[in-house]
């Protein structure tokens, strides 16, 4: 037996996990009418194949019909979701891991207006502020009411085949109680702490009641709010050993800090250009003072930081959460003593960002994680070797590189430059998103095992590609600045991708117009303004950023609000003209009615880029397909088989921003779709 501290058993009561790694609750938002069917099946299976001690499902099922989930969570209220657990459970245990449920009553984290239009609960009329609703002031049978949906749900779960189930408090309406920061009731269940934990234990009561002793439970709480006013670190200390000494409860899964606010929420949970594992030493403490079973989970990427968590006794599971979903498989690779080929999480948040703004949960970099019905996790050799030319070594053409390699092709890829990256090695500039140079640093590396061949500093032309014989050419050339979007004056402007790079000089006095909404605008008002400049960005949409979204926004928020940074929204940037040595920026709406000026200095647009496809087009008429992919065989998982010219050499296929701009995990995704079935 290996002596990795990661890889030893732990005795969790009457369960035995096979090793330390867990992926802890949380909500990808692939139920389907709140059920957990094929496709949520499919991920946590691939997470059990892949060597996990216990996946945790459901960041936070609803018990009750007044706590509509507002991001796709499953429905456990229903007794029709018993089934469903049930091929649930089976499947993953047939893999060898184990696995839990998390239940939760929402409160005040959630709208009104989801759902059956219930009225929001909570111990106050407080709102919060992430979700908006003015919540009404629970009286005894509603608490009566949730209490018994708690027992109802667990007993459900239990029925289902599950090893156990956590409860969400954090942030949720049993934390709710337990703050008094949110818990305005009088006694019984408001006041002291004992009557603001009152709620939690007669939930756990009536859980026990219904499942007996022999069933796991848990609870993953906060035990220090950070906020004035709230549960604090003694109080926490406090909370913990009441619920070890309750005997309700096998374990606790200890979390730090509030979840009402975006920057709460990242300070829970944090992102790139955040610190690793910031909360760990915190549940460490936690442990020791209570000696009782301990998870954690907080930005722990990586498995060095993993293996000091067990080792080094903060915790007894420790939590990979978002590592497992860029890659699903980091425990096999690690009894295969294969830890360099574990594709790194990179902390860019894309899957959470996306929940919280209504979607399904993607990983940045790796397309397949959401996607195991359609999409594979291990590539397939094919049936025949084939040549395939790749031009441009940016994410979408390494993707293309890396499952052509595995494949068994033949590859050769040409880039310009005399690096690989492209606007991921831009990005990565800003020390905010330094990680994001993982993303082509794992490719290269897989890249070189496979055999793949590069050609940097060399542009390639037609003759080029041709001259290589290949069997089918990807064209993954990226796009440049579109800065042309002017009435007059574009000569006047220069690109964001200019200010982040360093090729242009930051003004004094400086305008970002960005109706782009991405990374870029925001990393070049950091750059510009750390310089000393005075920054206004302004947009034609009516909040700025969208595309950046919620908890990526927050460092660039706490940057640019103390460096005084001014955000404009609903205007539009019309034109620019020369006035001496300054600009004049004249200012419209699309709301009609309105014009304004601005003298600046320096004028930056961001309005995303033009595909760089000359060498495609100039391809074209040399390929069998004459570029053409049908969409019904990308959608159906089938081999490209067009053939509208007889004639050709070869498939011609464009990928990523050559084809339009979009962001890095579609640019990804279009490789990986593609060439899977080449």
């Amino acid at each position: 037996m290996s002596n990795d501290p990661l890889l030893q058993p732990y005795q969790l009561k009457h369960l035995t996990l096979r090793n330390r790694i867990i992926v802890t609750a949380h909500e990808p938002a692939y139920p389907e009418d709140g059920m957990p069917k094929e496709r949520y099946r499919a991920y946590h299976v691939e997470r059990a194949r892949g060597g996990v001690a216990m996946t945790m499902t459901a960041g936070s099922a609803a018990v009750s019909k007044d706590s509509p989930p507002v991001f796709n969570n499953l429905l456990v209220y229903k007794d029709e979701v018993v089934p469903w657990i049930r091929d649930l459970t089976d499947a993953v245990h047939e893999q060898g891991a184990a696995i839990m449920i998390q239940l939760t009553h929402l409160g005040r984290r959630t709208r009104w207006d989801k759902g059956d239009w219930l009225p929001v609960v909570a111990p106050s009329h407080h709102r919060e502020a992430a979700h908006r609703a003015f919540p009404k002031k629970l009286e005894d049978w509603d608490i009566e009411r949730i209490i018994k949906d708690f027992a109802d749900a667990a007993e459900r779960m239990k029925a289902g085949g599950m090893d156990g189930i956590e409860l969400e408090a954090y942030g949720h309406l049993i934390d709710q109680f337990i703050s008094p920061l949110t818990n305005e009731l009088d006694s019984p269940y408001g006041g002291s702490l004992d009557n603001r934990m009152r709620f939690c234990l007669d939930v756990l009561k009536a859980i026990r009641a219904r499942v007996g002793s022999d069933f796991l439970v848990g609870i993953r709480y906060t035990a220090d709010e950070c906020l004035p006013g709230g549960t604090v670190k003694e109080d926490g200390f406090e909370i913990s050993k009441r619920l070890k000494e309750s005997g309700l409860v096998d374990f606790l899964n200890v979390i730090r800090g509030h979840i009402d606010t975006d920057a709460g929420l990242t300070d829970v949970i944090p992102i790139q250009g955040m610190a690793n594992s910031p909360h760990l030493d915190f549940a460490g403490e936690i442990r020791a003072a209570t000696n009782f079973p301990t998870f954690h989970a907080a930005k722990i990427p990586d498995v060095a930081t993993a293996r000091h968590a067990i080792s080094a006794g903060k915790v007894d599971m420790v939590g990979m959460t978002r590592a497992h979903m860029t890659d699903p498989h980091i425990v096999r690779k690690i009894i295969e003593r294969r830890e360099e080929d574990i594709r790194p999480c990179v902390g860019a948040n894309y899957c959470l960002d996306r929940i919280y703004q209504g979607g399904a949960a993607y990983c940045i970099h790796n397309a397949a994680t959401g996607r195991e019905l359609t999409m594979p996790h291990t590539i397939a050799k094919a049936d025949r070797r084939r040549k395939v030319v790749i031009v441009g070594a940016g994410p979408a053409g390494l993707e293309a590189a890396r499952v052509a390699g595995e494949r068994g092709h033949e590859v050769v890829v040409f880039e310009a430059a005399s690096d690989p990256g492209g606007q991921v090695r831009l990005t990565a500039q800003s020390p905010r998103r330094r990680e994001m140079i993982s993303i082509i640093d794992w490719r290269m590396s897989q890249c070189e095992k496979l055999g793949v061949t590069f050609n940097f500093n060399t542009w390639a032309e037609a003759e080029t590609v041709q001259a290589e014989n290949p069997d089918v050419v990807i064209i993954a050339t990226g796009g440049l600045p579109h800065t042309d979007v002017l009435s007059r004056g574009n000569e006047l402007v220069v690109s964001a991708w200019d200010i982040i790079s360093g090729d242009v000089k930051p003004g004094t006095n400086v305008l970002i117009f960005d109706d782009a909404g991405d990374h870029a605008g925001l990393q070049a008002a950091e750059f510009l303004a750390n310089a000393g400049a005075k920054v206004e960005i302004m947009t034609p949409d009516r909040s700025f950023a969208p595309e950046v979204m919620a908890m990526n926004l927050v460092p660039y928020m706490r940057s640019l609000q103390k460096l005084d940074a001014t955000f404009t929204v609903t205007f539009r940037l019309d034109a620019v003209e020369r006035h001496g040595n300054q600009l004049i920026a004249h200012v419209g709406s699309d709301y009609g009615g309105v014009a304004k000026q601005r003298i600046v200095d320096q004028v930056v647009i961001n309005h995303g880029t033009i595909p760089l496809d000359e060498l495609y087009f100039e391809l074209k008429a040399a390929s069998t397909n004459l570029g053409e992919i049908s969409h019904d065989q990308l959608i159906a998982d089938e081999p490209q088989s067009i053939v509208r010219n007889p004639d050709g050499r070869f498939q011609l296929f464009r990928i990523g921003d050559a084809v339009a701009a979009r962001n890095t995990h579609a640019a990804i995704y279009d490789a990986l779709r593609l060439l899977k079935d080449i």
